[in-house]
Formats: C-alpha cells, sequence, structure tokens
C-alpha cells in the first residue's frame, strides 16, 4: 500500500511548512528579518511500464508508459531578501540599510559575521557595538569628549568636539554584498556566516554601485507579511488534513483486506 508512505511524506512535507510559517509568524518584529519559504520536490518515481520502451518485436513504442510517484520530500528553505520597511527611531546609532549589503561584525571567536540588524550602540570604552556587545567592523570608536555624532549615507562616522567647527572624521563603516545571500547561513541574534555557498564577501563603502545606502536614526523592520503567512498557514493545514485522510482510507482498505475470509 505505497499510498501510506505517499501521504506520511506529504505530512511531512507540510509539518516542516508550518514550522517555516510559524518562524516567520514569531519574528514579524524582529529587526532585520527576512522571511522564509519552504520549497518542496517530488521523490522518485516506480516505473510500471518505461515510458518510450517497446511494447512489440514490431518496435511499437509505448506513448505515455506507467509511472507512480512515491510521494514529496523539502529541497530547500529560501530566504525572502526583500527590503523591510524602514522605521524612524531617532536613537543615533539605530542603522539602516537601504538597498543591498550587510553590516559585518567581528564575533568572539574572530569570525566575522554579518547583520542587516542596525540597532547598535557604544562599548564602554566607546566603540561602536552591537546589541550582544559584538564589534562592528572596522572598529570605531566614539572620542569621549564627542557633542555629536553624525553617520551620514556613505557610512562616513563624523565626531563633533568641542573648540572644532567642523566635525570630525572617526571612522568609515564598511558594507558587504555576496553573490548569493541565499546560501548565507543563519546562527542566531540577527547574524550570518559566510558559506561557499554565499561566495566570498565583497567590501565597499555605502553608496558604491551595488551597495546601498546607510540610513542614521533609523531601522529596517521584518519584511513579514502576516496576511499572507496566516494565508499559507491555512493550506499548509488543509493539506496536513487531507494527506491525513489518504492515510484513513488506507488504513480502512486494508481492514477490508484483513476481513476477507
Amino acid at each position: 500500500m505505497r499510498a501510506l508512505h505517499v501521504a506520511a511524506t506529504g505530512m511531512l512535507a507540510q509539518q516542516t511548512n508550518v514550522e517555516v510559517i510559524s518562524n516567520n509568524i514569531a519574528n514579524m518584529s524582529t529587526t532585520g528579518y527576512k522571511r522564509r519559504r519552504a520549497e518542496f520536490q517530488d521523490l522518485i518515481y516506480q516505473n510500471l511500464r518505461r515510458v518510450g520502451s517497446q511494447s512489440a518485436d514490431t518496435g511499437t513504442v509505448l506513448p505515455s508508459g506507467a509511472q507512480i510517484g512515491l510521494g514529496v520530500k523539502t529541497s530547500a528553505i529560501y530566504r525572502i531578501a526583500e527590503q523591510g520597511n524602514l522605521q524612524q527611531t531617532e536613537n543615533r546609532f539605530d542603522l539602516a540599510i537601504r538597498g543591498n549589503g550587510y553590516f559585518q561584525v567581528q564575533l568572539p571567536s574572530g569570525e566575522t559575521a554579518y547583520t542587516r540588524d542596525g540597532t547598535f550602540g557604544l562599548s564602554p570604552d566607546g566603540t561602536i557595538v552591537t546589541a550582544e556587545g559584538f564589534v562592528v567592523a572596522p572598529g570605531i570608536t566614539i572620542p569621549a569628549a564627542a557633542r555629536d555624532v553624525t553617520i551620514n549615507a556613505t557610512g562616513e562616522v563624523l565626531a563633533k568636539l568641542d573648540g572644532r567647527t567642523e566635525p570630525q572624521l572617526v571612522g568609515q563603516i564598511q558594507l558587504a554584498i555576496f553573490p548569493n545571500e541565499a546560501g548565507l547561513e543563519a546562527i542566531g541574534d540577527n547574524l550570518f556566516l559566510a558559506t561557499p555557498g554565499s561566495g566570498q564577501a565583497q567590501q565597499a563603502a555605502p553608496g558604491q554601485p551595488g551597495f546601498g545606502q546607510v540610513l542614521q536614526g533609523f531601522i529596517e523592520t521584518s519584511n513579514v507579511n502576516v496576511v499572507q503567512e496566516i494565508t499559507a498557514l491555512i493550506n499548509a493545514q488543509r493539506a496536513y488534513e487531507m494527506n491525513s485522510k489518504v492515510i484513513t482510507a488506507s488504513d480502512e482498505m486494508l481492514s477490508t483486506l484483513t476481513r476477507l475470509r
């Protein structure tokens, strides 16, 4: 009874689908979060009559054959890199990227992580850091005597000091882009690591060709659309129920066989 196995793979696939949707909904308020989408592929087929084979000695060829599918599998969970909305916060160390690019973060392990979450602050020594205290590359330190800090669209960090008319340039934020953003590995805390699938990071100042611009006093909200996610959740639930009905029907058919005398 292949239908039992086929329906079971369908239920597992829809369970994965619901898990992806639930993670999207759970992160609808997460800064810089990019929604995910589960993709599925059909499994291999059993050939009862192979298409194109000869059906007679005269060379007659089967026009269609007979193949029975064995179910479905999860092929990938894609990250949709659509720009989220920009929300004004008035916090001078909140940064948002309008366009392509990721902020670079130095992890305690020495690795470089990447993020779209620009909710930054200052460490005790005045270095710009993430909410977890990780240094934002290239490690910009704001002078303690700075009365105001401006970060322009090209990533220049300008500090206004007492006794000076012109702001002092104290650092330059660099962004990173990848040939394949979907290949980045999520490690939590809104951070990603480069992988062979993502390709090597290409670095440049914001505003360069192919790179987005930096907006001070803004954050990028999640790009999750709640209405779409709820609709997808209902569809996944219905698909799960229909696969369960197939298992019920298959079980009833097997019960009929066991009752034969």
